[in-house]
């Protein structure tokens, strides 16, 4: 995909759907989808076709949410916003690793913003639980959301549940603080 002159991001896998030889051209489809449309590039709307995929689900995943959003009050633990459709539950410790299990204690009730950021290692938090975000972002000059909902979250403390067996993992967390500092 082209940002802009000389600048690229590649996507992979592509798949090759259409070949107009008259033109010397042909058509790349981001997804394979549209390998299952006869012509690509006359589709409209009355075109709606359906492929079904195989994935993976984590089963204990709706029940991980469900008890990491309730201890923590429907509220993200950063920013304590409440709207339960826009939380996440995030994991401490991957759930691919080892010990990473899905125990509330090893979960985090994080807004969407706060979990990809968390995730991508922008935002970490520190066994005493005070959040700190990326010194790369804090100097970054953006809108609104990046400076009220980032930058003026450094140094701010977790909030956490009641129940103190339902409370972060502080081995976890220092685990997790150390990728955040290496990142």
């Amino acid at each position: 995909m082209k940002l802009q002159p000389s600048l690229f991001v590649p996507i992979f896998p592509v798949y090759a759907v259409s070949d107009v030889k008259e033109s010397r051209h042909f058509l790349i489809a981001l997804d394979e989808s549209l390998r299952f449309i006869d012509n690509p590039q006359t589709t409209d709307v009355a075109v709606k076709r359906y492929a079904e995929r195989v994935t993976r689900s984590r089963l204990h995943q709706p029940v991980f949410r469900a008890s990491v959003i309730r201890a923590y009050d429907t509220r993200c633990a950063v920013c304590h916003l409440q709207h339960g459709e826009l939380l996440d539950a995030a994991h401490i410790r991957p759930d691919s690793d080892a010990i990473g299990m899905p125990h509330v204690s090893n979960g985090l009730s994080l807004c969407k913003i706060h979990h990809a950021a968390y995730d991508q290692n922008l935002m970490g938090i520190r066994p005493d639980r005070i959040v700190e975000i990326n010194r790369h972002l804090l100097e970054e000059r953006d809108g609104p959301m990046l400076k009220y909902g980032l930058q003026q979250m450094h140094g701010t403390t977790i909030a956490q549940p009641r129940r103190r067996i339902e409370r972060p993992d502080t081995d976890a967390l220092a685990w997790r603080y150390e990728l955040f500092k290496a990142s």
